[in-house]
């Protein structure tokens, strides 16, 4: 069988992530880069671009898809922008893990983002992003998130009626904070205070929980607007109030009991902690990563000549030197994955900051 098998799951702590470091080296060539044609036109106007790894390929993410993420795939996302009164293009690249997506998927997202990031001048602040944790910058370039079952190969637009699998979409959030996750297609899904779509091709209901918001119920009609014009408007939309609904109505027929029954939603915020700092250095002829201190941080202890990951509990900052070698610099990115994978936060947000250049408020807040 051609093509990559996804695993039924995957566990990062499986993996010592090697292909973030001596495999996908940090100093790609530009003219390399330059010949990726995906990255034509990356970053020329300000804006959100997406892309997704294909069997180790970058392939556009169409800017109508942009915010819908498959469960077992890698992306790359790049925003560009502008701090006025200059008109200098600024960015931040991410690359965003599927909980589902392999080590080959998301190491080459990984590997892709380096490449990007040096097509720019290295211009870029470099952001790994896993599904569930992402940081709230990367929340801000999508009205909303919608997490679907499987590959990107598995689709969502443009389906028969007889080759549709049925899906089940939770709503949920407030304002522009809204989630759409894809739930198991059972009665014990539903959840009274939140919004679902039950998508069945050209048969699309909303159900509206007795409890759910506004908030919830308007991304939802939204959806549903979109799913009817990409089936050519032929998609017939029925909307349901859980309390005016009885328990033998044809929308329940459609989920077979059977299902678990959902917890109480995960907190995906890490809780506080103290805030450590290691560093990465090969000052003595071999590279390592060694704990400097815990508690309260003094930038004092940041050295110029080498790489720091300062770890805040609820973020991870890669901080590499001007004089860091290219060792350090290469290897800051997998020394933060490996080390966090030991923590109890092993999925926050990790961001590479070149010293000099701009840095992030929650790295800034690490220091007294």
């Amino acid at each position: 069988m051609s093509g990559l098998v996804k695993a039924k799951k995957y566990d990062y702590k499986d993996s010592n992530l090697s292909l973030f470091g001596s495999d996908l080296e940090r100093n790609v060539k530009k003219a390399s880069a330059e010949t990726e044609v995906a990255w034509t036109n990356a970053g020329a106007n300000v804006g959100v671009q997406v892309w997704r790894i294909v069997k180790f390929k970058v392939t556009h993410w169409p800017t109508d898809d942009h915010g819908k993420f498959f469960t077992g795939d890698s992306y790359i996302i790049l925003n560009t922008y502008k701090k006025p009164p200059s008109d200098e293009l600024l960015y931040d690249v991410h690359f965003w893990i599927g909980k589902y997506s392999t080590q080959d998927e998301y190491g080459t997202a990984a590997y892709k983002t380096v490449e990007l990031d040096t097509l720019l001048d290295d211009k870029p602040v470099q952001h790994r992003e896993v599904q569930g944790y992402e940081s709230d910058l990367f929340k801000t370039y999508f009205p909303a998130m919608t997490l679907m079952k499987g590959g990107a190969d598995t689709g969502f637009r443009h389906v028969g009626p007889k080759e549709y699998q049925p899906r089940l979409l939770h709503f949920k959030g407030e304002k522009r904070k809204i989630f759409v996750k894809e739930v198991p297609l059972f009665r014990e899904s539903l959840l009274s205070g939140d919004v679902f779509v039950l998508d069945k091709g050209l048969e699309i209901y909303q159900w509206n929980g007795s409890s759910c918001n506004k908030d919830e119920k308007f991304k939802a009609l939204q959806y549903i607007q979109g799913l009817k014009s990409d089936r050519g408007g032929k998609a017939n939309v029925e909307t349901l109030d859980e309390n005016d609904m009885s328990p033998g109505h044809k929308f329940y027929t459609h989920l077979p009991e059977g299902g678990k029954t959902p917890k109480a939603a995960k907190d995906s915020e890490v809780k506080a902690t103290e805030t450590v700092l290691l560093k990465v250095s090969d000052a003595d002829g071999t590279l390592k990563c060694t704990e400097v201190a815990r508690g309260k941080l003094s930038r004092d202890q940041l050295d110029t000549n080498d790489a720091f990951i300062v770890d805040s509990g609820a973020a991870c900052y890669v901080w590499i030197g001007k004089g860091a070698s290219p060792d350090e610099r290469k290897k800051g990115m997998e020394f933060a994955h490996n080390y966090l994978m030991k923590t109890e936060h092993p999925f926050v947000p990790v961001t590479v900051i070149i010293e000099g250049k701009r840095e992030e408020e929650g790295f800034k807040a690490c220091f007294v």
